[in-house]
């Protein structure tokens, strides 16, 4: 008997015919059989259920008849353990991992592993873990950042089916702990920092039997109690023993786990995102619909590996035979890696491409008149040249866009971006002086990555693009915030996502996994999207991180950060607002107007405050100019007139961006020290915790919500 699925699909199917123009749509109705699907440049829209004929589910239109669920040329690679089998046969003596760190710790030029050395050390390294009685099943623990041993461990780990648990080093003991115990984590592969925390709580953690250090030498391990069962070696030294007795691959099935990526998120306890090996090949294989890279290619690590947007990258590197080049491991000193390696492919995130967009234009205004002048006209030349898709004049790159290039090293053909939105603005600049595409991305760790990606012909900026091949999206109706599928003329509403490269569930915790997905398999995402012509998704609101002033207005802070982080006195930027509850509208007795303000928050709860970390240089330049006398930075942040100008500079950003009045900061905080993981303000993935930097900044949102107050009578009068 047939599924419904597959009757779903029989139908569709016989009311397609392939497009003739591959410069028109990839598909296209067949008029003897009528109209069954609509049909959009990058998006095709099919009804969810046959027998309701609602129109509300989009799929990618380069494979509109099946969610891709393997390569389309390498139908045998189907978990990640083949996928580097097949890089290690097709690409052996290629360069794939690349480091400057030598073995005494100094800096040199980049060092390659082939990928038929790789392949080696990842049977030894997963023998050895079989030596010490591991088991297929048993959870590894993978605690340093990005390394060629990373990838090692990671491939050891498909290859002998073992599971593997990413360890952020930025969450903190507690929360490593907590990871470490509920994985039931048997290995830990750490550095020599990073052991330091684990021994400081082993007693706490049963489950571990091995402990690896990489980079250690073991005549310097310390020695651990035999009561404590744990074994502590190096990795050179597993290695050894891993290589004088290679046990045979356990290969995973596609349905077996790869990996447990435990979400710092934003509030909470760390939730352990099951992933298996067909999540993860999905994923990348409908990525390749799109995108092409190459063996020729060279692309740099540098985001956080237990992130799976850097996890995914990789995979896809992989499959490509693409060379990784791994940075220090200091961000202070990515631009000189950037310089040595001279990568093809750079993946980001918003927060360095605004810091690029901001150096730039801050450069361009200080270099003087006929710079200035001369930057602008390349740059609108060059700009309707990429717009209308013409090839630019070659004399730009020569006079003005050469030396902006190599600050990513020249060669740099395709970056990416992820994580939180960037700015239309902000991308489109980024286009036009590096003179590649730059394409934006939408995903969770939920979805193994990717939901959406703009096409690499799209000129249109504001969007995320269309629904990875491997997926189908449909926006679901959110009354409480005014947004529904009928919207016209954008269908509006919650993002919700369904296929192969939907998560398995939340480990050890099927509530949660009941509570984002639902009956019919459809995960929802939280996130508020509308769908733009030609079948492109953007974001525009988040369910959960928005609340109500007392006017009754919602508010989304992530948007106005967004806005603020073109601002060049911005390098960073946490706008809160005071909620107030939505049954505040009972009957109140009359009280005085002081009272009033204390109850209903007058302009605390209509205004929303921020706490900016300041571009110091901007800053100081500016101080400069206004003649403005002082001993330290710090000493200048707090200085009225310097919070003055930096709010004067946020309100113009602010309504040139279109921001409605209440999303118009009232007051700023300026501080020096940047928002980081280490301070416990940032996820790994660069997003806020907002209810730490509440806690963090309480006296700051105090005193401005007090000056607020005090000025309130004031404008009263």
């Amino acid at each position: 008997m047939e599924s419904r699925a597959e009757r779903r699909i029989k139908a569709i199917q016989g009311h397609l015919v392939p497009a003739t123009d591959e410069s028109l749509l990839r598909i296209s109705t067949n008029p003897t059989a009528g109209e069954f699907f609509n049909g959009q440049r990058y998006s095709v829209v099919i009804p969810e259920k046959l027998k309701t004929g609602k129109w509300n589910v989009y799929r990618s239109a380069l494979s509109p008849l099946k969610l891709v669920n393997s390569f389309p040329n390498h139908a045998e690679i189907v978990t990640l353990h083949d996928i580097f089998v097949h890089a290690v046969e097709t690409f052996q003596d290629y360069k794939y991992l690349g480091t400057r760190i030598r073995i005494d710790g100094t800096i040199g030029e980049y060092k390659w592993m082939t990928y038929g050395e790789a392949g080696t050390a990842r049977s030894a390294l997963g023998s050895g873990l079989r030596h010490y009685g591991l088991q297929p099943g048993a959870c590894i623990g993978i605690y340093f950042i990005n390394r060629p041993e990373w990838l090692i461990v990671d491939h050891a780990c498909s290859a002998y089916s073992f599971t593997s648990v990413p360890l952020y080093d930025t969450l903190g003991p507690d929360a490593v702990k907590y990871i470490v115990n509920h994985a039931d984590v048997q290995a830990i592969f750490c550095v020599t920092s990073t052991l330091n925390t684990l021994l400081s709580f082993l007693s706490e953690i049963p489950s571990v039997r091995v402990i690896v250090v990489v980079g250690g030498i073991d005549e310097h391990l310390p020695s651990l109690p035999s009561m404590s069962g744990v074994k502590l070696i190096s990795y050179s030294k597993l290695l050894g023993q891993g290589q004088s007795s290679i046990y045979p691959f356990c290969p995973p099935k596609p349905e077996d786990v790869a990996t447990i990526c435990y979400t710092s998120g934003t509030t909470g306890t760390p939730k352990g995102v099951v992933l298996s090996h067909g999540n993860l090949i999905a994923s990348v294989a409908g990525m390749t619909l799109s995108i092409k890279f190459h063996p020729s290619d060279i692309y740099i690590s540098y985001l956080p590996l237990a992130h799976i947007y850097e996890r995914a990258n990789q995979i896809l590197s992989v499959y490509y035979g693409v060379a990784i080049g791994f940075y220090q491991g200091d961000s202070m000193k990515l631009m000189d890696d950037l310089a040595a390696l001279r990568p093809t492919i750079f993946s980001s995130v918003p927060r360095l491409y605004n810091r690029i967009y901001a150096g730039i234009t801050n450069a361009v205004k200080t270099s003087g008149v006929l710079k200035d002048r001369l930057f602008n006209a390349a740059y609108n030349s060059k700009k309707q040249a990429v717009m209308s898709g013409r090839k630019p004049s070659p004399m730009w790159d020569t006079l003005v866009f050469n030396k902006i290039k190599d600050k990513l090293g020249g060669r740099v053909r395709l970056m990416t971006s992820g994580a939180s939105p960037l700015s239309p603005d902000v991308m489109e600049f980024l286009r036009v002086c590096f003179g590649c595409p730059i394409l934006e991305g939408y995903g969770m760790t939920e979805t193994s990555c990717v939901i959406s990606s703009m096409d690499e012909s799209d000129t249109l900026t504001g969007h995320v693009g269309s629904p990875n091949p491997a997926c189908e999206i449909k926006l679901v109706d959110v009354p409480e915030m005014n947004y529904t599928s009928e919207d016209l003329p954008h269908p509006r509403g919650e993002i919700c996502v369904r296929g192969p490269i939907i998560f398995q569930g939340y480990y050890k915790d099927e509530v949660q996994t009941r509570e984002v997905i639902d009956d019919e398999g459809w995960l929802h995402t939280g996130d508020i999207g509308l769908w733009l012509p030609a079948g492109r998704l953007k974001i525009i609101d988040r369910k959960k991180n928005i609340f109500k002033l007392a006017q009754g207005e919602y508010i989304a802070p992530e948007k106005i950060e967004n806005v603020y982080a073109k601002c060049k006195f911005v390098a960073q930027c946490f706008v809160y607002g005071k909620k107030i509850s939505s049954c505040f509208c009972m009957e109140l007795p009359t009280i005085s107007f002081a009272d009033w303000r204390n109850v209903t928050g007058d302009s605390l709860n209509s205004s929303l405050v921020a706490v900016v970390c300041v571009e110091p240089d901007v800053l100081k330049d500016w101080a400069t100019s206004e003649g403005i006398k002082y001993e330290d930075l710090g000493q200048l942040c707090n200085d009225p007139r310097a919070r003055a100008a930096v709010l004067a500079e946020m309100d113009a950003v602010g309504k040139e961006a279109q921001l409605r009045g209440f999303e118009l900061v009232k007051a700023v905080t300026l501080v020096i020290e940047p928002f980081t993981m280490e301070n416990g303000l940032l996820t790994p993935t660069f997003k806020i915790k907002r209810p730490q930097a509440k806690a963090y900044f309480a006296k700051a949102i105090s005193d401005m919500y007090a000056e607020l107050s005090s000025d309130a009578p004031k404008r009263m009068l």
